[in-house]
């Protein structure tokens, strides 16, 4: 009888912790068409150079509705009184200039404080409401702040606008001429500048969680999430970019009109994002573009009527292709990939 032969007990083996999941984030990585939109500017400098005040307009205009994008387009905060941070720019840095600041950089940093500072306490008004009551209250503040700069002739110039306005030469070297060629370029470098930081932001976890807010606010608590305290950081930013956009335009135009406030401004502003798409950037630079392209092209036809070729542009483009130009054409890539890929799997 052979004897029985017991195995030594092995000794457990140390469970590793679970790896936690990580998800990657979107990447940063510049696209070729991303350097392509960028290196237009720059061609269109040299193709139009009878056009260079028209264009840097446009860039500023773009700035502008990019700080609208922002709060609309990542966090779901509804706007109608955006212009109270443009024309609070604007005015800031044209009487800097008036009362003998008018050294253009320092001018458009201090724009941007005032109007985030602004933006900052009329954001505790906001982000604790729902999508009725923070229309109500950006409107109730943009129309109090176009008054309350009529009312104070004496500091704005009222319906007049404030006359006076004088910049020192960019860097102390090149001076803001009648061509826009000055101009064109600080209007191009501060838009490059605002969009890479705001590229990277929106592409990073802040972003990401100001998505989810904007997608579900009431489960983003669950997750640790302070949902107001994000939402009052991009509001504040958003309105630091409008200002900034308003005190380019006082500085590259050298005067600042009552319209800077009005409510026109912010529902054209509305307008560029319902064009260009919303939560993309991108959106609010092509939205901008096609927009003032269409305004000036139009007028130049019928001067009396030419909102009425904007409001069928507008219908179109919302019943046809939902998500702005870019949403459309988003959608027209998937569809020409997905037929591409249906005849090579019959072939």
């Amino acid at each position: 009888m052979k004897p029985v032969t017991y195995a030594a007990p092995t000794q457990p083996q140390p469970v590793s912790p679970a790896q936690p999941i990580r998800h990657p984030l979107p990447s940063d990585r510049w696209k070729p068409l991303e350097i392509i939109f960028w290196l237009l500017p720059l061609a269109s400098f040299f193709l139009f150079p009878g056009y260079l005040v028209l264009i840097s307009q446009m860039m500023i205009v773009g700035l502008f509705a990019v700080s609208l994008d922002l709060i609309l387009g990542y966090a779901g905060i509804v706007s109608l009184g955006h212009a109270a941070f443009f024309g609070m720019g604007a005015y800031t840095a044209g009487l800097l200039s008036v009362h003998g600041w008018s050294e253009p950089i320092s001018g458009l940093l201090i724009a941007a404080v005032v109007s985030g500072l602004f933006g900052f306490l009329v954001s505790f008004l906001v982000v604790r409401g729902q999508d009725l009551t923070r229309l109500m209250v950006t409107l109730g503040v943009g129309l109090m702040m176009y008054e309350a700069a009529n009312k104070a002739a004496f500091l704005t110039g009222g319906v007049d606008g404030l006359s006076g306005v004088s910049m020192d030469k960019l860097f102390g070297v090149f001076e803001f001429d009648l061509y826009g060629k000055t101009a064109f370029f600080y209007s191009f470098g501060v838009l490059f500048i605002i969009f890479v930081l705001l590229r990277r932001m929106v592409n990073s976890p802040f972003g990401l969680g100001l998505i989810g807010i904007r997608e579900g606010g009431k489960r983003m608590p669950a997750i640790g999430a302070d949902v107001n305290k994000r939402l009052t950081v991009i509001f504040t930013v958003g309105a630091m970019v409008a200002g900034i956009a308003g005190a380019l335009l006082a500085q590259t135009t050298q005067f600042v009109g009552l319209d800077s406030l009005s409510f026109a401004r912010s529902a054209e502003l509305m307008i560029i994002l319902v064009l260009g798409g919303t939560g993309r950037l991108y959106g609010a630079l092509i939205g901008a573009l096609v927009f003032m392209l269409a305004q000036d092209y139009i007028a130049g036809l019928n001067p009396a009527y030419w909102q009425f070729w904007i409001g069928l542009l507008l219908i179109v483009i919302v019943l046809f292709a939902r998500g702005g130009i870019l949403g459309g054409a988003e959608r027209l890539v998937s569809m020409t990939k997905n037929s591409a890929g249906n005849k090579e799997g019959k072939s």
